[in-house]
């Protein structure tokens, strides 16, 4: 979450917060493009090795004749004609090329795993299988792979492994957006202003609202007799965001958003702490209703 990184990175006004707050917006959109990126850059790769080894002094007849269907994926030949996507990998200049290592490392583990043979084992080449293809790959190699991972890591800060299995999932969503036809597949980094906007909203609500949250958060801490200070930092950074936008968004239902960090407790806190922020969570919005703060369902 933002907010707890913003304390890591010893960020001090809300100037440097917001800066670092678009730059992780456009670093996770450029890993999206990037990820995109890995399957044309694979493609190429393989394309590559089968020419070398067409025009090696002694070619077999397999290194003459190789089954192409990795190469004629037409998924890939989609990505390279999609304009949008290639203006960006243009203009931000996304390559995996010059680590050619980490390439044939992922190549390699892709040409091992039987996902791979029984769709090379198939002859026929269409839309709808070689979608399908990279798909699974994705599922099943790419989103869960450490090496990648720690290629990612070392590139840039702001990716981890939350991120390369998030932006893997709006990659599969692309994918399936590419097989069903749609003439925009590429996601836009916001789906409006308005989605654009909530972040900076919600960030600036949960810094202005800091200590009055804080307030009321160590009020019903007290009240169960437990040690305030000892809570976690994320699970603190979590209600204090739930409540900022309890307080914020009048659109946002106050179960919704209850739902919704529990679920955050769950992927970025301790086995307790979903229990631990919905017990919290429904206290302290059940004490607001009833004191006429929030009038929202």
């Amino acid at each position: 979450m933002f907010y707890s990184f913003m304390l890591t990175r010893n960020i001090k006004t809300p100037e440097m917060a917001t800066n670092e707050l678009q730059q992780s917006f456009d670093k996770s959109y450029e890993l999206y493009n990037y990820l995109l990126k890995l399957i044309i850059d694979l493609t190429d790769l393989q394309e590559k090795l089968l020419d070398e080894a067409r025009h090696k002094f002694l070619p077999t007849h397999e290194d003459l004749n190789p089954n192409l269907k990795f190469v004629n994926n037409e998924l890939v030949i989609l990505l390279r004609e999609n304009e949008k996507l290639q203006h960006y990998i243009k203009e931000h200049k996304l390559s995996w090329k010059d680590n050619e290592i980490f390439l044939k490392l992922m190549l390699n583990k892709i040409q091992n795993s039987d996902t791979y043979h029984e769709y090379m084992e198939n002859g026929s080449n269409d839309l709808n299988g070689d979608c399908y293809f990279w798909k699974q790959i994705f599922k099943k190699l790419i989103i869960d792979d450490d090496d990648l991972l720690e290629e990612l890591e070392n590139q840039s800060v702001y990716w981890s492994s939350d991120d390369l299995d998030f932006m893997g999932q709006f990659v599969i969503k692309t994918i399936k957006r590419l097989n069903d036809g749609d003439r925009h597949p590429i996601m836009p980094q916001f789906k409006d202003q308005e989605d654009a906007d909530y972040g900076y909203e919600l960030f600036m609500a949960t810094v202005n609202q800091e200590e009055l949250n804080t307030a009321t958060i160590d009020k019903f801490i007290d009240s169960r007799n437990w040690d305030s200070e000892r809570i976690a930092l994320i699970d603190r950074v979590i209600l204090l965001v739930a409540l900022a936008e309890v307080r914020t968004f009048d659109k946002i239902p106050t179960a919704v958003t209850l739902n919704e960090y529990i679920e955050i407790a769950k992927s970025f806190s301790s086995p307790n702490s979903p229990a631990f922020v919905n017990g919290v969570l429904n206290a302290v919005v059940r004490e607001l209703k009833y004191a006429g703060v929030i009038r929202k369902q």
